[in-house]
């Protein structure tokens, strides 16, 4: 229990005090990231978060982790590094969008073969239970992708992706020191703490973004605690706490980034276009358009994820496929509600332009 409450005020001092100094050196090594039509900020800022986020996080992990265990963590942060150097190189010089999932790609193929980070068991999903290995390794390869690219897209405004990431990684942390798994609780409170340092910097207006190096180590952890805690049940290391539906449950913790980067992903194919080409259909840019601040944006976006762990802790008797459904059928009317609230917002503009109409000289008059 020390090793785990340690882990989280290291990282948070090694955070907080190491960013400053990231934001200096990218003002004067002009390091920013410029603002364009898809982004809230309208000037120029630091991107290089990621650096202090990482830092305490790596720091506290591998000097927090108790002695005998540390070897868990070898496979882990190698594809730390990967994802690191490959976010950092994003922000820096920009990558393409096949380069970045090539990379992503490596990094859940350490996770899966020599970390042994894999999902082999559905418990009962439509029906479906043990999993092949080769199937074994293509959904876990493909889950870990999904919640990188999650948290990567979901990181638009100030706050949402590392409020959302103290959220998920906090509870994830509780549930793994009730269960007296030290090197998870270690990993998950080691990311909240540098994450709650972060966000003093972040949180609107903003100072520094986190960047792709952050969002991305921020996907990469999550991805690893889910599975974990998934497989929790079937690896007997439950004590105090006894979950029904631990795949549901686990939706329901990354509920925010993960159904929205599906719906996304989903709008994107039906219009013949890349799942990962650039819109403005993300959750935060539609409430953006309904006219609401990043601030408000994020409490949302949290009070909507605490609404859904809390469904489905309380209804995890009905079992994985129903509480999925429920889940998902929760995620469809959120955001039905939000696109209400968008076109309400474009009505009364459009009502507005009706009433006080610009004086605008037609071309046929400019020809005469």
């Amino acid at each position: 229990m020390d090793k785990v409450i340690i882990s989280g005020f290291l990282s948070f001092f090694i955070a907080f005090f190491s960013i400053p100094v990231i934001i200096q050196v990218a003002k004067e090594k002009k390091l920013f990231d410029q603002p364009d039509e898809r982004k809230w900020h309208k000037s120029i800022i630091p991107t290089l978060g990621g650096l202090g986020i990482f830092a305490g996080f790596a720091i506290a992990v591998i000097l927090a982790t108790p002695r005998g265990m540390s070897f868990e963590f070898q496979p882990f942060l190698a594809a730390c590094l990967i994802i690191f150097f490959l976010g950092l190189k994003d922000d820096i010089l920009v990558l393409s969008p096949s380069k970045k999932f090539i990379g992503q790609i490596i990094a859940a193929f350490v996770l899966i073969k020599l970390g042994g980070i894999r999902i082999d068991h559905f418990q009962g999903i439509f029906g479906l239970y043990h999993i092949p290995p080769i199937s074994s390794d293509l959904v876990s390869l493909l889950t870990i992708v999904l919640i990188v690219n999650s948290f990567n897209l979901i990181d638009g405004i100030d706050g949402l992706a590392g409020s959302l990431g103290v959220l998920t990684t906090i509870v994830f942390g509780l549930f793994f020191t009730a269960n007296n798994n030290i090197p998870s609780a270690v990993m998950a409170f080691s990311l909240s703490g540098a994450l709650i340092a972060f966000l003093i910097y972040n949180f609107p207006p903003a100072k520094i973004f986190m960047g792709d190096t952050g969002s991305l180590i921020l996907g990469l952890v999550n991805a690893v605690l889910v599975i974990r805690f998934i497989n929790a049940p079937l690896n007997q290391q439950l004590a105090n706490l006894h979950f029904n539906a631990a795949p549901a449950m686990g939706f329901a913790i990354l509920i925010v980034p993960l159904f929205d980067t599906l719906r996304v992903f989903l709008l994107r194919i039906l219009k013949r276009r890349s799942p990962f080409s650039p819109d403005r259909n993300h959750i935060h840019h539609l409430l953006m358009d309904a006219g609401y601040k990043d601030r408000t944006i994020t409490f949302a976006c949290l009070f909507f994820n605490l609404v859904s762990i809390s469904m489905a802790y309380f209804l995890q008797p009905l079992g994985n496929t129903l509480l999925f459904v429920l889940l998902f059928g929760l995620g469809a009317v959120w955001t039905s509600i939000v696109f209400l609230l968008k076109k309400r917002k474009m009505d009364k503009n459009n009502q507005h332009t009706d009433q006080h109409p610009l004086k605008v000289v037609s071309d046929h008059a400019k020809a005469g």
